[in-house]
């Protein structure tokens, strides 16, 4: 695993020993930053369920302004910290070590973000918690995308009742992102 394209580009990361974490592969994060390409000049990432923290890092490589990672396992924020510190981006970065919800109530009123990613536990279905907070939230920019990495099985039709709209559904072998806007 390692940083693409960017600034720190080339640089590995380390990541969560054993299945705690599913790391996204160079591939699909190759496909992933070539769509939003255009929107990270000075955007405001959030990453939530960070892991190894590699797509905010890859975001803020490749010219996001600012990124904070939201992860609830110590571990991995660990790992979070040993990245940012390697690739020299810390100063462009935040961890918060919580849950998702409890990160964003926290934020609200405080931060907005341009590109919202998240990449829960497949089969837990909280993205629709987390979806469904988002729709009213300050959080949230007014030109924000917010992505999701999903099981391949994940139904989002729900999410037009929610006030989204789903600009995009790239699928993959193993898994698929879907891109929604407000």
């Amino acid at each position: 695993m390692r940083i693409i394209a960017g600034k720190a580009r080339r640089l590995p990361l380390k990541t969560l020993p054993g299945k705690d974490t599913r790391p996204t592969t160079d591939r699909i994060k190759e496909t992933l930053f070539n769509i939003l390409s255009p929107e990270l000049s000075d955007a405001r990432f959030l990453d939530l369920f960070a892991g190894s923290g590699q797509i905010g890092l890859e975001a803020v490589s490749r010219g996001a302004k600012h990124c904070v990672f939201v992860e609830n396992n110590k571990k991995a924020c660990e790992v979070i910290n040993e990245n940012m510190r390697f690739t020299k981006l810390a100063d462009q970065c935040r961890i918060m070590q919580t849950d998702c919800m409890a990160a964003l109530r926290q934020l609200e009123g405080n931060e907005r973000f341009d590109i919202i990613f998240m990449d829960p536990p497949y089969g837990k279905e909280l993205e629709v918690e987390l979806l469904s907070y988002l729709s009213h939230s300050a959080v949230v920019g007014e030109k924000a995308f917010i992505i999701i990495e999903a099981a391949l099985d994940t139904d989002f039709s729900y999410v037009h009742a929610m006030g989204y709209e789903i600009l995009k559904e790239k699928i993959y072998k193993t898994n698929k992102h879907v891109f929604l806007t407000k």
